[in-house]
Parts: C-alpha cells; sequence; structure tokens
C-alpha cells in the first residue's frame, strides 16, 4: 500500500507501540474517546503517529474489524487523517494514524488562543470538512458514513432557531455583522436542506461543497454587494431560499429516534 512518511500501512507488534508511547504514559494522551485514549508515539525511525488504544470491544465489532480496516487503508485524502497500520497482539486491536501537530479543528475554533478567526477561515473549514465527507461518501467502498450522537442535540436547537427565526441567536459573534447576514443566512438554509430527514431532500455532499466554495468566491470580491443579480446566479440563490424553513420541521415534538433512523437509510 502506499506509504505515508515512509511508513507502509502494516501490522505493528504490541512491543513496537509500548515503546513509541513510552509503555503509554499518561503524558502521552493527546485525546480522549467514549471507549478509549489516543497516545502520541515516535517509531524508530523518528515518525510521529498517534496510536489509538480502546477499551473496550464486542465479539460483534471484532469481527467487523478487518473489514474496516480495508475500508479505512483505501482512504487517500488531504483532509482526511490516514492509517498506518493497527497492533493484533492485544485483545482489543490498536490502531495507529499519521500524527496531526496543529492540534483539531475544535480547539482553532474554541480554544483560548487569542486568535479571531474569521468568517472566511470558517467558510474554508466548512468547504474543506464537506469536500472530505463527499469522498467518503462516493469515493470509498461501501461509503463511510458519519454521524455522531452528540451532534442531534446541535441539530435540534439549529433548526429550531430556523423555525422561530432566531438564527442571530446562535451566530458566534465573532463573524456576524451587518455585511455578512445575508451569507449567513444562505449558508444556514444550506445546512437546513441537510438535515432534512428524508434523504431524498437531502442535497448531496458534493453539492454541497460546490456551493459553500461558490460563496466563499463570491465573498471574496468587493463587487458583491452591490450586484445582487450576479451573486443570485452565482450561488444559485433559487435553491437557497429562507421562506423554506418550515417544511424541515412541522411539529416541535418529532421523534430523534425516527430522524436518526431515517439518515442513516440514505446518508449523502
Amino acid at each position: 500500500m502506499k506509504a505515508q512518511q515512509g511508513v507502509a500501512f502494516r501490522i505493528f507488534s504490541e512491543e513496537e507501540l509500548q515503546q513509541a508511547t513510552h509503555r503509554f504514559d499518561e503524558q502521552q494522551v493527546i485525546g480522549h474517546g467514549g471507549h478509549g485514549k489516543v497516545y502520541k508515539g515516535v517509531l524508530k525511525a523518528e515518525v510521529e503517529v498517534a496510536v489509538k488504544r480502546c477499551m473496550t470491544i464486542d465479539e460483534q465489532q471484532k469481527k467487523e474489524f478487518g473489514k474496516e480496516m480495508l475500508i479505512l487503508s483505501q482512504i487517500n485524502h488531504k483532509n482526511i487523517v490516514k492509517i498506518l497500520g493497527c497492533c493484533l497482539e492485544v485483545e482489543v486491536p490498536m490502531l495507529v494514524y499519521e500524527f496531526i501537530p496543529n492540534g483539531t479543528l475544535f480547539d482553532l475554533i474554541h480554544g483560548n488562543h487569542g486568535r479571531h478567526i474569521s468568517l472566511d477561515a470558517h467558510l474554508r473549514i466548512a468547504c474543506e470538512s464537506v469536500e472530505a465527507l463527499a469522498y467518503l461518501h462516493s469515493c470509498v467502498s461501501p461509503p463511510i458514513l458519519h454521524g455522531p450522537e452528540r451532534e442531534k442535540s446541535l441539530s435540534m436547537r439549529f433548526l429550531y432557531a430556523m423555525k422561530e427565526n432566531k438564527l442571530d441567536d446562535i451566530l458566534d459573534d465573532q463573524i456576524k455583522n451587518n455585511d455578512n447576514m445575508e451569507y449567513l443566512k444562505d449558508i444556514a438554509e444550506l445546512v437546513r436542506q441537510c438535515l432534512e430527514m428524508s434523504g431524498v431532500n437531502r442535497p448531496s455532499m458534493k453539492k454541497v461543497a460546490d456551493k459553500l466554495e461558490r460563496l466563499r468566491q463570491v465573498m471574496q470580491h468587493p463587487w458583491a454587494h452591490e450586484n445582487s443579480a450576479e451573486l443570485d446566479n452565482l450561488l444559485g440563490v433559487g435553491e437557497l431560499s429562507m421562506s423554506r424553513v418550515s417544511s424541515a420541521v412541522t411539529t416541535e415534538n418529532f421523534s430523534i429516534a425516527k430522524k436518526a433512523a431515517m439518515g442513516l437509510e440514505s446518508g449523502r
């Protein structure tokens, strides 16, 4: 398989990962999850890696492990962390990924680093994230769908704000102002379309990526505010209408479980 920083996808020994992570020293922990921790490690070839060490796994997950490794090893996208290999010598297999030194997007957007993240930077992040999702949905066989449980409450809050015309209440104060509110409304409408319960009504991630990129290009031109007709043409504004918000939520008491189940039926 394709090498990454001189390391091909392979099977690592437990001792090799023990040495790389200083015997899984707590000082090496760079991330936590519901089922384990992620450690920073350094292989003998001075290659930095991230080792995902899960603590629990059931029998069904073990059976699916090989299939998942095959799928993950296919991934080759600039915005998706590459998997370098795994360790099978332990009861719960460990995964080895390339190490990303600059932290996570969450750290960048929400961290206490004192930096202001502009709307253009937010939009670039969104564009590249959606491009990565489009790749997972369309270029990997079988497709990889993503929808963590913790995102459901955020989706519900967003849909409620859209329905009640309270979008301004949930927007980041650092990026909202009178000059860009129309852009933010267009972005919000696109998000609403992505949260449609029926997969038939949701745009593909490729279409979402295209729309976000067009919007970003328009925002970078000083004439965008003045030439509304050309702006509408570039954005395909006929497809982005705030008047369609009511179709996303017909009642406040809809079932989260049903929404999740229908969303998995046809991921886009």
